[in-house]
């Protein structure tokens, strides 16, 4: 596997081996991480992160994963920088190409990530756009190879709202490791059409199968993994709160629902998550609308089927593969 050089903007420009490659490298590198070891193969290169959204887990996931690799590390919020503002996103990565060795951006058009990747003549990483979240998914999947040994076959139910990055980078990085991925939301919250035509062609080729269902009942039955997000991405208005819950709702993640799908079932999430009143968020919109939780319940969220904290740990490891990868020097 010979990524130097290459952007990570979506799982759709890489094939299945490549993206086990991906996975076994950051097994590797975790494993180096616990003993002790240190594997600073990339000492002295500089990474810009460019975070038009904020993050807790993807900037503390790229930063401690540099640092790990021995590279130095800027970032650049929305206050300290001019991108799309004064400077076109073409002059910005032309300008920082010249300086940094990779480019992070996390953000919400995926024409800007690849507008930067098309201009910066250095690697560029998808942090998160509205449309894909690509480091989130490897992340996924290590959890999931780490709990059941395989991703072939496993069988991932996505709650709840589909048409985003979670749903479309789910549903393609299922496709293209041979899982079995069920959409279960109201039709209206399926992914794009022509996406969904993308994957199935892929799954043809991997032995996955997608499927879209409305009934949460019936959609985890048999499920090995029930994965959900939040309601109400940030950026969106607020306005957006009350038709989100009045849809969503009975697609909260439950111990009902966990039940129905077997005590071979964990949950996921790719956090934030809205399942307590212990957030400032949680709290209003969980008095205004008279909710305990959102997209999924404390008693699940909190529970030793919750593989959460792993996930979270695991955006470390995989974009610390990423970014070796597509940076190594040998």
């Amino acid at each position: 596997m010979d990524l130097k050089g290459r952007n990570f903007l979506k799982l759709l420009d890489f094939t299945p081996e490549e993206i086990g490659g991906l996975l076994e490298l950051a097994s590797h590198l975790k494993t180096r991480k616990k003993a002790g070891l240190s594997h600073r193969f990339l000492k002295g290169l500089n990474i810009a992160l460019i975070f038009e959204k904020t993050s807790t887990r993807t900037r503390c996931a790229f930063e401690v994963a540099a640092h790990d690799l021995g590279m130095q590390t800027t970032y650049l919020e929305p206050a300290s920088s001019q991108i799309g503002k004064k400077e076109s996103i073409a002059d910005t990565a032309r300008v920082l190409g010249r300086m940094f060795d990779g480019i992070e951006y996390r953000g919400y058009s995926q024409q800007t990530v690849e507008e930067l990747a098309a201009y910066a003549g250095v690697p560029v990483w998808n942090g998160l756009t509205d449309e894909f979240h690509p480091t989130q998914i490897l992340a996924d999947f290590l959890t999931i190879q780490e709990h059941f040994g395989r991703l072939k076959g496993i069988k991932l139910v996505y709650m709840g709202d589909a048409r985003f990055n979670m749903g479309n980078s789910l549903m393609i990085g299922c496709a293209k490791m041979g899982l079995h991925f069920t959409a279960c939301a109201p039709k209206e919250y399926f992914p794009d059409p022509a996406l969904i035509q993308t994957a199935k062609a892929i799954a043809a080729e991997t032995g996955g199968t997608l499927a879209f269902e409305t009934d949460p009942q019936a959609a985890v039955q048999g499920a090995d993994v029930l994965y959900t997000d939040i309601w109400v991405s940030m950026g969106e208005p607020e306005a957006v709160w009350e038709q989100r819950i009045q849809a969503l709702a009975p697609y909260q993640v439950n111990a009902e629902l966990m039940a129905a799908a077997g005590e071979q079932a964990v949950f996921m999430h790719c956090l934030p998550s809205f399942h307590d009143h212990k957030t400032a968020i949680g709290k209003e919109m969980g008095e205004r609308f008279g909710r305990d939780s959102m997209e999924v319940t404390d008693e699940v969220f909190e529970s030793d089927r919750s593989l959460v904290f792993e996930e979270a740990e695991n955006r470390m490891h995989t974009i610390k593969a990423v970014m070796a990868a597509t940076l190594h020097k040998g």
